[in-house]
């Protein structure tokens, strides 16, 4: 997708936080901004220390149909999910 086409960032920081309450914090946060993520306007982008959230949240992400990429930043991971191309 085009960064120039996205309006809004949702920023879910959970530092600190570990499974299954990472996944559990960013399924309720997908199911919450389902339309607006959906549109292709906005994106969820996670933030998270916990290295199997990595794992986990993008795969869940995928089986609801999203698109979800993980980038490390210093001492945290974030986690971009928005609509599939």
């Amino acid at each position: 997708m085009d960064s120039r086409e996205i309006v809004e960032v949702i920023d879910l920081n959970i530092l600190g936080q570990v499974c299954p309450a990472c996944l559990l914090v960013v399924l309720k946060a997908l199911n919450d901004h389902q339309e607006r993520l959906r549109s292709g306007k906005t994106r969820l982008v996670v933030r998270t220390d916990h290295r199997d959230s990595t794992r986990t949240v993008p795969e869940s992400a995928r089986k609801m149909g999203y698109e979800a990429q993980v980038k490390k930043v210093d001492t945290y991971y974030e986690i971009s999910i928005g609509r599939k191309h």
